[in-house]
This record gives C-alpha cells, sequence and structure tokens, in this order.
C-alpha cells in the first residue's frame, strides 16, 4: 500500500482523535490544518477510507468524529485453510476474517464484527466479536474410534475441527462409519467441539454410503411424511368426468411429450400446426395445482422442499412418486389435466396471440431426446417408426431455429458449458464420465418452453397480479470492468459505460467462437454474471436479454411453478379477489426467498456428487496421461478441466521446473527463472498423481 497515503491518514486520524477536536466538515478539516484546496479530493480519499475501516464516523451533517467500532451483522464463510469470509447484510463485499479473529465461528453462523482495517489487497477485514445464532448444529463425517471415546472427522472441510464424541454417545458406530453427529458443544480456543452420534449412514465402504453422507450434509429429506404419502394416495386418482368439466378439451390435438430416456416425471407436452404463415405452438403443463391444494400436506412439504434434486444414482423428488410418476404425469395414451400456453406466433417468431387455458389433453406418443435428434438427422428407422408425427417434428425444428435466431438478436446470451453425464454400475461406482451435449431435441424443447415462460410472464406483469418472476440482474459494473480490461489482452473489448447490454457480452463470445482463448472468455464472462433468483418484482433476466420471465414449465418439480400455476387459475376462474390478492402479495416474497434458498442448496448437492464421483473415477486412473484445458488460476496452483469435464488442481509444490507468480489480474502463473507463463484457456498435458474421494479432489503433475 502506498506509504504516503497511510502517512496521510495517521495525521488525519491523530487530529481527529485529540481531545480537543470538535465534530467537523471537510472543508473545515482542510482550513483547520490548511491543505490546499487542489489536494481536498485525495483528503476525501483518506477520509472516506477512515470511515471504511470504522475508525471515524461520518454524520448525517456531514462532519466527522472518532468512530465507535461499529458492529455490523453477516454470516460467516469458512475456508479450509484457517480464515473465513462475512457477508455483511445488504453489502456487495464479503469482508476478509483473519485465522485470529474468527473468535470460535463456525461455517454458517450469524455474526457480529467489526471492521480493523483493509488488507494489501484493499479487502476489508474484520474480526468476529458475537456469536448471534449458530448455522449448523449437524456435522457428517467419518467416525474413528480411540480407547473409550471417538472422533468424527467432518467431511466438509470448511468444519475446521474434529469432533469429540465421549463414551457412550457413539451408538455403537465403528471406525469407518459415515454418522451424523449433534453437536453438544461447540468448543474453545484450546478445546474441541463436542457431540453425540444421532444416526449412522453406514460404512464408508458400503454402495450408496457416500452420495447419502452429502446429502445428510446439506440436510435434503429423504423420505415423505407418512400424512404426505397418505394424502398423495388419496388424491392420485384417475381423471373423472367432474375434473373434465369446464376445460378446454384438446385430446384430439397431435401432442408428445420429449424428455430424456430414463425421465419418469413427464411435466411438460408439445404440440404444433401450422395457420396460415403462422404457427400455432401448445405447451401443455401438468397441472399439479389441482392435486396439490394449498396449505395442504402436500403443499408444505413442496415448499419446504423447493426443488427437486437429482443426483448421480437417484433422484430427491419435490412430490411423493405417486403424484410426480403418476397422475401427475404425462404419460402417453392417458387422459391428464394441463395447464396450457396456446400462442400463435409469426414466421418473424413473434408471438402475435396468445391463450393461457385448463385444458384436458391426451399424449399420442412418448418421444426421446435421441429419438428426435435422430428423426431430425434423417435416420430411416427412426422416420420410419415415427411416420405420423414426422411432419410435425420437422415443423418444430423449423419453428425452433426462428425462435431462437429471434433471441440471439435481441442479445440472448448462450453460454454452451456441456453437463456432466456419470454412468454408474449397479453398486454406484462409475464406470464412465463424459460431457452431456444437447442437441437439436434438446434444443426444442428449450426454445418452446422459454418462449412459454416470457409469453406467460408478460401477461401476468400488465395484469398487475402478484406473481413470481424469474430475475437475472445486469452484472456488477466493477466486474464487468474487470472483464473488460483482461480481454483487452487479447485485443477483444466490451462496453462499460452507463449500463452493461446482455448484447455486448453476446458479441464478444461469437467474437471468440473457435479461437484459442473461446473458453477462457466464456469462463471468465459467465463468473462475471449474477446469479439468477425468484422475486416478486419484474426487474427482467439479462441472460436472456428478455423484459419478462418467469418459471412456468415444470410445476412437478420446482416450488415457483406451482405457486404461480394457482396464481393462473384463480385469475381464470374469476377468483382473484382483494382478499386473495391481498394473500398472495403476503406470502410471495417468503416463497421467493425460500426457493431461491433450496434451489442453491440443490445446485451445491448435485455439485458436491459430482465432485465424488469424479474423484472415485479418476482413482482407477492414477498413473494416467490426458490433455487438457488451465481452467483456473490461484496462487496455489492451477486447475485444469479434461475433455470428461473432470477438473483437477496443479499445485504449485508440483511445478517443480520453477517457483511461479500468481498475476491475478491477468489469471497467469509466471516462472521467476525461466519466465515460463500458464494461462487460462491455455492447453496443457497432464497426469494424474492422486484422488481423494473423502475430500473430492483430483490432482495433477504437468508433463
Amino acid at each position: 500500500m502506498d506509504q504516503t497515503f497511510e502517512k496521510r491518514k495517521k495525521v488525519i486520524y491523530d487530529f481527529i482523535c485529540d481531545d480537543l477536536y470538535v465534530p467537523m466538515r471537510i472543508r473545515e478539516i482542510a482550513a483547520v490544518l490548511q491543505i490546499p484546496r487542489e489536494q481536498r479530493d485525495e483528503l476525501k480519499e483518506v477520509l472516506d477510507d477512515l470511515v471504511d475501516e470504522g475508525k471515524i464516523s461520518l454524520s448525517k451533517r456531514g462532519k466527522y468524529s472518532r468512530g465507535q467500532s461499529v458492529r455490523l451483522k453477516g454470516v460467516f464463510q469458512a475456508n479450509p485453510r484457517g480464515f473465513g469470509f462475512v457477508s455483511p447484510e445488504g453489502e456487495k463485499e464479503d469482508v476478509f476474517i483473519p485465522e485470529e479473529n474468527i473468535n470460535g465461528a463456525f461455517q454458517g453462523d450469524e455474526v457480529e464484527f467489526i471492521i480493523t482495517g483493509r488488507s494489501a489487497g484493499k479487502r476489508k477485514e474484520g474480526k468476529i466479536v458475537n456469536i448471534l445464532s449458530r448455522g449448523v448444529t449437524k456435522i457428517v463425517g467419518m467416525y474413528e474410534k480411540s480407547r473409550s471415546f471417538g472422533f468424527v472427522r467432518p467431511d466438509n472441510q470448511r468444519y475446521l475441527k474434529d469432533i469429540y464424541i465421549p463414551e457412550g454417545k457413539s451408538m455403537d458406530a465403528v471406525t469407518g462409519h459415515k454418522v451424523v453427529v449433534e453437536l453438544t458443544s461447540y468448543g474453545g480456543e484450546n478445546m474441541k467441539p463436542e457431540g453425540r452420534v444421532v444416526e449412522i449412514i453406514g460404512h464408508v465402504n458400503d454402495p450408496g454410503t457416500d452420495i447419502l453422507s452429502i446429502v445428510k450434509d446439506y440436510d435434503l429429506p429423504t423420505e415423505f411424511p407418512e400424512k404426505v404419502l397418505n394424502q398423495a394416495v388419496r388424491v392420485g386418482k384417475e381423471v373423472s368426468d367432474a375434473d373434465r368439466d369446464g376445460r378446454l378439451d384438446l385430446r384430439d390435438w397431435q401432442m408428445v411429450t420429449i424428455d430424456g430416456e430414463d425421465a419418469k416425471d413427464l411435466d411438460d407436452a408439445v404440440s404444433l400446426t401450422c395457420e396460415g404463415e403462422n404457427y400455432r405452438l401448445g405447451v401443455h403443463i401438468a397441472d399439479v395445482t389441482n392435486y396439490v391444494q394449498e396449505r395442504s400436506a402436500l403443499d408444505r412439504e413442496a415448499l419446504k422442499r423447493g426443488t427437486s434434486v437429482y443426483l448421480a444414482d437417484r433422484v430427491i423428488p419435490m412430490l411423493p412418486h405417486r403424484l410426480s410418476n403418476g397422475i401427475c404425469s404425462l404419460n402417453a395414451g392417458e387422459d391428464r389435466l394441463a395447464l396450457s400456453c396456446i400462442m400463435t406466433v409469426s414466421p418473424a417468431g413473434e408471438v402475435i396471440d396468445h391463450v393461457i387455458a385448463e385444458t384436458v389433453i391426451c399424449v399420442d406418443r412418448r418421444m426421446s431426446y435421441n429419438g428426435v435428434a435422430k428423426m431430425i438427422d434423417g435416420d430411416e428407422q427412426a422416420l420410419r417408426e415415427n411416420e405420423d408425427f414426422v411432419p410435425m417434428i420437422m415443423q418444430m425444428k423449423e419453428l425452433s431455429g426462428i425462435i431462437r435466431a429471434r433471441r440471439a438478436k435481441r442479445g440472448s446470451i448462450d453460454f454452451d458449458f456441456p453437463e456432466t453425464k456419470i454412468i454408474l454400475d449397479e453398486n454406484g461406482k462409475p464406470v464412465d464420465i463424459r460431457p452431456y451435449e444437447r442437441n437439436a431435441a434438446t434444443k426444442i424443447i428449450e426454445d418452446f418452453m422459454l418462449l412459454a415462460n416470457e409469453t406467460v410472464a408478460e401477461e401476468y406483469f400488465w395484469r398487475e397480479i402478484p406473481f413470481l418472476y424469474r430475475t437475472h440482474e445486469v452484472p456488477d459494473e466493477e466486474k464487468m470492468k474487470q472483464l473488460g480490461a483482461f480481454i483487452n489482452n487479447f485485443g477483444y473489448h466490451i462496453h462499460t459505460r452507463n449500463e452493461i447490454r446482455p448484447k455486448e457480452i453476446q458479441k464478444l463470445l461469437c467474437r471468440a467462437e473457435g479461437t484459442p482463448e473461446e473458453a477462457l472468455i466464456s469462463r471468465l464472462a459467465l463468473r462475471s454474471m449474477k446469479r439468477a433468483r425468484y422475486s416478486t418484482e419484474n426487474t427482467g433476466h439479462f441472460g436472456l436479454a428478455a423484459k419478462y420471465y418467469t418459471h412456468f414449465t415444470s410445476p412437478i418439480r420446482r416450488y415457483p411453478d406451482l405457486q404461480i400455476h394457482r396464481i393462473i387459475k384463480e385469475n381464470l376462474r374469476r377468483r382473484l379477489n382483494e382478499e386473495r390478492t391481498e394473500h398472495y402479495e403476503k406470502i410471495l416474497p417468503d416463497v421467493a426467498s425460500q426457493c431461491s434458498q433450496r434451489e442453491r442448496t440443490a445446485e451445491e448437492t448435485e455439485r458436491e456428487v459430482v465432485r465424488l464421483k469424479k474423484a472415485e473415477y479418476m482413482r482407477d486412473r492414477i498413473g494416467e496421461e490426458y490433455e487438457g484445458v488451465i481452467s483456473g488460476i490461484t496462487k496455489w496452483g492451477m486447475y485444469v478441466e479434461l475433455p470428461n469435464t473432470v477438473e483437477g488442481l496443479v499445485h504449485v509444490t508440483d511445478m517443480r521446473d520453477d517457483h511461479y507468480e500468481c498475476v491475478e489480474q491477468r489469471y497467469e502463473l509466471i516462472g521467476e527463472r525461466t519466465g515460463r507463463v500458464y494461462k487460462l484457456g491455455q492447453t496443457v498435458k497432464v497426469r494424474v498423481i492422486d484422488a481423494d474421494r473423502i475430500q473430492r479432489t483430483v490432482n495433477f503433475e504437468l508433463v
């Protein structure tokens, strides 16, 4: 840090701390200290920095006085290396907490803290002074017996200490058991946390124990309460004449479901006909709200879960299978209740008219993504087997291309990173890991669902009815400036003045397409984005370049969709009176918050399971060599991603040809002696040297 600046800070701080000092405005301080007018901006910088550090305070009248150590609140996030961060309420920037200032805080604790200064990297530093509430009461880990007592080593490395298990509190667990521990004491400076075993998940080597441990660690429910299951049995009956009454009958429309081969909860069907030069596109969504009544046991459990969680060897559903795979699933050849969005789409891809209606449908055929992709590619057998549906599928391909082109024209950003597909054997061991690529059929369904979501969101925005939107905010200005500064090194630029537009990001990705730096720029652009969330306010969706967006198409597996179906149906039935409107205005903010939080938990769980299975897969491939791309640069080394999506670390200590320094601004590691440079997006050859299932890590060395 600039020594002159620090000296000025000390002078100003000592002046304000003087017993004779009275609160002054900036011009008064400048006058007393005889600071020239041309240096006022520098004085302001010094004062701002002292305010940021909590050493001085600024009153509403613009007067500076000696600061009280303002106590701030936030949630503590531990780092496996001993230090941590606090996310202050209402603040964008995290505060760094050194190891010596953690004061017994655990991962996820709500804490009070004070600002103590700034680190060399200009990040605020703080000290935890009080723990308001504990974020965790149970921890999952490996039990180790030691004479008359035992220890549990937490799976999550953010829990920095082993848990002491006194005699008689182990449930007779043996070494190697994965267990759930309830904390009875959080320990102290020289004392380990203490707890008792409340559940034995299974032995570490038993099939399925590894994934179940992660599920328990994230506190995901594994069973439905009996009351919920009983209710599912009672409501999950066949469609009756009374159910059909008053609904638009679309059973004679040709329609199909298109899903993955192993999908069981089919919640969307599509239909398409041509009317002159226009298309009539129907997106038909399972009417789950017909079976899940508001405030019922089913509804409360669905809100608690928020979303279905898709793991490598299992699905943790939002609704019991009796509903999700039964009466709510749009199975071919069976009458089903639906909420349909029927859109008239022009040859330019614009929705010029639409109807949202309660319907009864009967799907003609269940199709798979691969099967439809084969039809589009001209596979003779696939065309022959689906002869009656070929014209509709070809029209769908045509319309999908039009919709996609229109979306691209307005600036929609398409990050085409492949998802990971993990193939397990009967014992849960990974036998293959490969990227899950999107094909023509997945894109058709994606385009149609996006269009329906936009159409529904726009209608209900203009109706001024309480609603849930899927929002994606404009990226942080500072992050965009950093991205802009970095891509200049490659001859690219983005306009960051005023407000960044999605079109700018899209143009950047298009320019980088097919270049060596494509992967690098795509990753950095994605990292610069904010996280999408649910909100009662329609602020638009930046990534899709959409003014209006919601989630309407998956009520079996997402609670927000279920919630807005309920609102839509009440509106269609003219029951949305003042009382019901007030009801929704009251509950929807909490629903949005709960669903956003559950979505994050589901994503983290899914990510940890993938990391686990990748580590297990690479365990059998130690010594093998691969070509990969540098996907991350840190002070402790570089991450390399293989073509099969497995990511591993090349630690700096294993880079023995030189001492490498990290240049964070340029995402580079530079050798002090050789000048050799490793940068994000560069292709390197690596050898697998270690893979740890417990820590879910893979380690490489350069070849």
